[in-house]
């Protein structure tokens, strides 16, 4: 079957009736959306289309992890110390952090499938530039290009996913869409390790170019192309401020958390000037955001208390999502004495759980309250964490790998009925600053859980106490995120 050619344009979903309102709260009038077509696309052009979301999702998450496990044979390749490869990691994850809300409103403005394919783009030139690569510092640069292209993938990404499907079938594409990050965001180490085991590293970048190769033919024949509104204004001031907002903030805290376990006081002292400037551009730049109609911080959305309740929620659930997936390698191959072989299928029963629940999460939607439901999934995460962190020193390896399918089951019935809400709950026209700030506060929660466990390890050390600490911390953080998900479960009632 072929790709349907000239897919016609979606059309706004309906309106709900407390929480899409037109400016969500927003003291200035939000420029007027487009004008409204068909309600999602029809088969099979629906099918396609999502078809190229996810694998440009997919490899966009992933690729900010596939190389971790391949950094001390780049730098040993390249010569180079072992603690600049790191760097590998953070420009990749620092571009997408600094042009992530930017490219979502772009997406606002021009249309969300010219900046997919822009993100295409960027990430086919980069991928092909690390396969090339001669040395640290030109690697480094092309992960960076890599980076710039997966925020544009990133950006519209949730936007896409809500024009494609009518919205009595959002919910089931919102599953399929979770279910695909949920699965590459914790899936990179498997991959490499799979790649890694018949090929050098460089193979970890050449696998992406017939993919997105295919995904630059794919995109405009299939992606659903609504106008833009050209009356929005993409400011380079504010993109700027974002961007600096952004990098000195990750970079303080990496800082202050990695460094923390030597005596480096240069570095620590670098570290907390980087956050304090961080947090001082950040607060000029929210405050400069609350004048604009249609900020490049969506603050208009966070007026409306369930998108930013739902937010917080997303934040904090990645943070456990992240203490739990780091910590577990340590508790496994110390406490434990499996194999790196043995931990990685005892680890891919989280991501197996994940995959297998996500439908029945996107069935649910709709049906169960969606703040009770997030607050259910939520809890049955935080046992599992409780359960991972609480067993015997003799488990047997199906009473682990049920733990970590415990996690998953939990973290899908949260993260698919979320990100509906806070996609649903901003009007259509700004649908590019909610696929924007679900993607940000994902990684915002990866970020800070990743800092936390380094700080949890540098204080209690990296055996049995350290990880048991993490995977006590994580189950907090989604005690806590279920606990602010019950809170929007009134104003949801209504819906």
């Amino acid at each position: 079957m072929n790709p349907t050619p000239g897919a016609p344009e979606p059309a706004d979903p309906p309106g709900r009736p407390d929480i899409e309102a037109t400016g969500v709260g927003s003291a200035h009038p939000a420029p007027s959306p487009a004008p409204s077509a068909p309600d999602g696309l029809p088969q099979p052009a629906r099918r396609w289309a999502m078809v190229c979301i996810l694998i440009g999702i997919g490899l966009s998450v992933l690729d900010s992890s596939v190389v971790n496990l391949a950094l001390p044979t780049i730098a040993r390749d390249f010569g180079g110390p072992a603690a600049h490869s790191i760097w590998i990691v953070n420009a990749y994850q620092l571009a997408v952090l600094m042009l992530l809300l930017p490219f979502a409103t772009l997406g606002d403005k021009v249309g969300y499938r010219k900046v997919y394919i822009g993100g295409v783009m960027g990430m086919l030139v980069g991928s092909a530039g690390c396969l090339l690569a001669r040395d640290m510092p030109t690697l480094i640069a092309w992960r960076a290009v890599q980076g710039v292209g997966a925020a544009g993938l990133m950006g519209v990404n949730a936007a896409l996913v809500r024009l494609t499907y009518p919205r009595a079938e959002l919910g089931r594409g919102m599953a399929i869409n979770s279910a695909t990050v949920a699965a590459t965001s914790v899936g990179g180490p498997a991959i490499a390790a799979a790649v890694l085991s018949v090929a050098h590293w460089p193979w970890l970048f050449a696998i992406n170019l017939p993919l997105l190769a295919g995904l630059l033919w794919l995109a405009p024949r299939t992606l659903p192309s609504p106008r833009g509104n050209p009356a929005i204004r993409l400011r380079l001031g504010d993109v700027l401020q974002n961007a600096c907002t952004f990098a000195l903030i990750f970079l303080g805290v990496e800082l202050l958390g990695t460094r923390a376990s030597s005596s480096a006081t240069p570095n620590l002292t670098l570290g907390a000037a980087m956050l304090l400037a961080g947090l001082a551009i950040g607060a000029w730049y929210v405050r400069g955001q609350l004048a604009r109609s249609t900020p490049l911080l969506p603050v208009d959305l966070m007026r409306n208390p369930v998108f930013a309740l739902t937010v917080g929620t997303s934040v904090l659930s990645f943070a456990a999502q992240t203490l739990g997936f780091v910590a577990m390698p340590f508790l496994l191959l110390g406490e434990h004495g499996r194999s790196t072989a043995e931990a990685g299928l005892l680890m891919s029963a989280w991501p197996l759980g994940s995959i297998v629940v996500a439908p029945l999460a996107g069935r649910l939607i709709g049906r169960v309250n969606a703040g009770v439901l997030v607050a259910m999934g939520l809890g049955i995460l935080s046992l599992g964490l409780v359960l991972l962190a609480t067993l015997p020193a003799a488990a047997s390896s199906v009473h682990i790998g049920l733990c970590m399918a415990l996690c998953g089951v939990g973290f899908a019935l949260f993260q698919s009925p979320n990100n509906f809400t806070l996609v649903t709950s901003a009007p259509t026209h700004r649908s590019g600053g909610a696929s924007g700030m679900l993607g940000t506060a994902r990684l915002i929660g990866q970020t800070s859980g990743a800092v936390a466990v380094a700080i949890v390890f540098s204080a209690v050390g990296s055996r049995t106490g350290g990880p048991i600490t993490a995977l006590f911390l994580g189950a907090l953080s989604a005690f806590v995120a279920g606990m602010l998900s019950l809170r929007r479960r009134a104003a949801l009632a209504s819906v």
